[in-house]
């Protein structure tokens, strides 16, 4: 049987594939890659929590897989230089790089100053993963059939502020976390 941590270094092999296929115009086949993707994600997470096969590495590897994937598809889908029926906006796809860019700092920052620890996702960390990634399908997909999908533009937005509201969140999470350890050392 395959493991987790298999499926979620899978995920990790297909982001190139997708990104050359994109580049090279191949956006529907870059599509499935895309949703074979989010089906080891699926999968990984259902194996884990069934057969009990969590594991310290799955809990690093699967969102550094999830970030990897998100980032890559972002930056591909904005490049003006492809030819790209539908992108995604520059605006957001900086908003959404920055958060990430930030959470990953802080938690190296904590590991570096508090020691390691494991930041377990939030529930609106989890739908703005999930709006994310709904976004970057849609984009494909209109990318595939050559022109915006209804409610796309309202996505967009949805994206934005569920990114920056996450971001939000996980800071205030992280200060909470160097309080209570600055009153535990007192």
């Amino acid at each position: 049987m395959i493991s987790p941590n298999q499926l979620t270094v899978l995920r990790m092999a297909f982001v190139p594939v997708m990104i050359v296929l994109i580049t090279y115009g191949y956006v529907g086949w870059a599509l499935i890659v895309f949703l074979c993707a989010g089906l080891t994600d699926m999968l990984d997470g259902l194996i884990a929590r069934k057969w009990g096969q969590k594991t310290m590495l799955g809990t690093f590897l699967d969102p550094i897989a999830d970030k990897v994937l998100l980032v890559s598809s972002f930056a591909v889908l904005t490049f003006g230089s492809l030819d790209l029926a539908v992108r995604i906006p520059l605006w957001l796809t900086i908003a959404v790089i920055s958060r990430d860019l930030l959470l990953v700092l802080s938690v190296l920052v904590f590991s570096l100053t508090i020691g390691l620890r494991v930041f377990p996702p939030s529930l609106l960390g989890k739908a703005t993963t999930v709006a994310q990634l709904l976004l970057v399908m849609m984009v494909l997909i209109g990318n595939s059939v050559g022109w915006p999908l209804p409610g796309l533009d309202l996505l967009i937005y949805v994206v934005l502020v569920l990114t920056l509201a996450s971001g939000v969140h996980y800071m205030v999470q992280g200060m909470k976390v160097i309080a209570g350890e600055s009153a535990a050392s007192s």
